[in-house]
This record gives structure tokens, sequence and C-alpha cells, in this order.
């Protein structure tokens, strides 16, 4: 295996940042697939950033939603009015008949 080539400092010539601008040797092609390769991973580390944020909202969401339903549930059940109306008028359908059976006596 080859070994990586030296730059003269002795260091290793790998991944050296450049400035497109700066630089004679590139030519127009190099330097647009430069700026779309940048623009691709800019693109990409936002959409890994909006995904959890995304995915963070979803879960806020999701537990206002379920918390609104269960205290629904919660304070209907605690609800009795039904059955005091159900109770009030169970017990003027009993007055009503007691009126109308001694009406009839």
């Amino acid at each position: 295996m080859a070994a990586p080539p030296q730059e003269p400092g002795g260091e290793a010539a790998f991944a050296r940042r450049i400035d497109p601008a700066r630089e004679p040797e590139l030519s127009p092609e190099q330097r647009l697939l430069m700026a779309r390769v940048e623009h691709a991973q800019r693109r990409r580390a936002l959409q890994r950033r909006l995904r959890g944020r995304n995915g963070l909202l979803a879960l806020g969401i999701g537990a206002v939603t379920l918390g609104i339903y269960g205290y629904t549930f919660y304070s209907v059940s605690q609800e009795r009015f039904l059955d005091e109306l159900e109770q009030e008028a169970e017990a003027a359908r009993a007055r009503a008949q007691a009126r109308a059976e001694s009406a009839a006596s």
C-alpha cells in the first residue's frame, strides 16, 4: 500500500481546506462542483436539525392531545347532572301518576 502524499511540513495532505476563489489551478467546473457539494452538505445538516426539532414537536403535540383527551374523559365521568335530571323526571312522573290516581278516585 502506498504511503499518503506528504506536504513539506511533514503532515499528510489529507482533507486540506482550500478557498476556491484563491486557487488559480481550479477550473470553473471544479469550483461549481465544490459549491454544489457544500450546498448539499449544508442542506443535509439542516434536515438533520429539523428532523430532531420536528420529532420533539410531534411528541409535545401528542402529549397535549392525550392530556386533553384524558381530562375530557375524567371530567365527563365526574358529571352527575344527567343522573340528577333523570331522578327529577322520575319523581315528576310519580307525582303525576299519583295525582292521576287521586283524581280518578
